[in-house]
């Protein structure tokens, strides 16, 4: 693809959502037409026979590190591993050094996005001051700021104290902002290591129980029904989470949740290798939760896949098992892998996929200018995927500063060709921008 002088780019015979073969011209910013036979002088054309045109993914779980652990990722190479995998926008999570928890913080995260991003980069503010869960962090000062913040989580740490999460709840409805809670009962996971169940037991691992997650959602949807308040499940990764979920929703409680894609594939069964890249916090749990997750997902009882995408360096996941931080990075597969998971197996269409990995973020995070129809005169915020590719994941090829997948060497389908950020290609046919 050569680019054009006249800054308009045209995708030709892409498959838009609903299965239509279509061209779309992008002209600046914005999407000016869409049709059949479109002519446009000058423009910069793909081809796109075979692909399928998508809204700009969003993820509202990522872990960008800037400031303090740019040993693991920068906003620079998040955002890179970002385009890479089709994402126009992402949510950067709080539990940086120092912790994101003051408007000043926000801000220069919100400025290196602007300055360096390869998407939109919208920051996260802690509930509570130093994520330490005793006292909350200056919600409205950070909402106020240039950074406009709505979402807010002490993400890595739970806030498990039922009268701090009220009053952030409280608070956060003034201005129609979200809590994201990272539901995890803390005293029943101390040593904690795995999934607790029968491979935990024959392992010897300190386990992880699922009530740890399902009790605090249980009270914060309550929590969130008092208040009248909005409350977003970070991680789901149980199938006792979802019938919680499932029973708020049916009462009408104002909650969201979201899944991401290593729990939607990888059970707790991998843990017996050892291998730290298995390592992760909610942990992988089994097979039976993984079938609830993918259902739930598919009927809307989860309403997003997020990545969670946590970078760490080398020497913090190549040691014993014990010793290991948790986490894996996520960005650059998440949609290969609800592909496999969900699209591949008839579970949802690529209509649904546009919902769980666009629309619905947007919306719950309010990222104005993504999660839009492709259609004229929305922004060019752009996602074009070849779904009949197949390739072995190689780590060494990340954008990511990190390489901690779990995926390394497995076969996924579906690869991101295309990304546009408001009209401008961050990645082309395949290489970043």
């Amino acid at each position: 693809m050569t680019m054009s002088e006249t800054g308009k780019t045209l995708i030709r015979g892409a498959k838009v959502l609903g299965g239509e073969v279509r061209d779309v011209l992008i002209d600046g910013e914005t999407v000016v037409e869409v049709g059949t036979g479109i002519e446009a002088g000058g423009a910069t054309v793909v081809e796109a026979a075979g692909r399928i045109l998508l809204p700009g993914l969003v993820d509202l779980h990522t872990h960008l590190r800037e400031p303090g652990r740019e040993d693991s990722e920068t906003v620079l190479t998040g955002t890179r591993a970002a385009a890479s995998g089709g994402y126009t926008a992402v949510f950067a999570m709080a539990n940086t050094f120092p912790v994101a928890d003051t408007a000043g913080v926000v801000e220069q995260v919100w400025r290196l996005g602007r300055e360096h991003g390869y998407c939109d980069v919208r920051p996260i503010g802690a509930v509570t001051v130093g994520l330490e869960g005793r006292k909350l962090a200056e919600l409205g000062a950070m909402h106020d700021s240039a950074a406009a913040v709505t979402v807010f989580s002490d993400d890595g740490k739970c806030v498990d104290d039922a009268v701090i999460m009220r009053r952030a709840l409280e608070y956060v409805k003034a201005f129609g902002g979200v809590v994201a809670q990272h539901a995890q009962e803390p005293r029943l996971t101390e040593g904690a290591q795995m999934n607790e169940g029968v491979v935990s037991a024959e392992l010897g691992l300190g386990g992880w129980p699922a009530v740890a997650e399902e009790s605090i959602i249980a009270r914060d949807v309550l929590l969130a029904e008092h208040v009248g308040s909005r409350v977003h499940i970070c991680h789901l990764s149980t199938a006792g989470s979802v019938e919680i979920v499932r029973w708020a929703k049916s009462r009408g409680i104002d909650v969201t949740a979201e899944v991401t894609p290593h729990h939607l594939l990888l059970t707790d069964e991998l843990v017996r290798t050892y291998d730290p890249v298995y390592k992760v916090n909610p942990p992988l749990r089994t097979e039976r939760d993984v079938t609830a997750l993918r259902e739930a997902l598919a009927d809307g009882t989860i309403d997003i896949v997020a990545t969670d995408h946590a970078p760490h360096p080398h020497e913090d996941k190549d040691c014993e098992w014990a010793a290991a931080a948790m986490g894996m990075v996520g960005l650059e597969t998440a949609l290969s892998v609800v592909q496999h998971t969900m699209v591949d197996t008839g579970l949802l269409t690529w209509e649904g996929v546009a919902d769980r990995m666009s629309f619905a973020p947007a919306r719950i995070g309010r990222a104005e200018g993504h999660g839009r129809p492709v259609s004229s005169g929305e922004p060019a915020n752009l996602t074009l995927l070849d779904p009949a590719y197949r390739g072995t994941v190689d780590p060494a090829g990340f954008a990511s500063r990190s390489r901690n997948t779990p995926y390394g060497g497995r076969e996924l389908p579906g690869r991101v060709t295309h990304t546009f950020l408001r009209g401008r290609a961050t990645l082309m046919d395949g290489k970043l921008a």
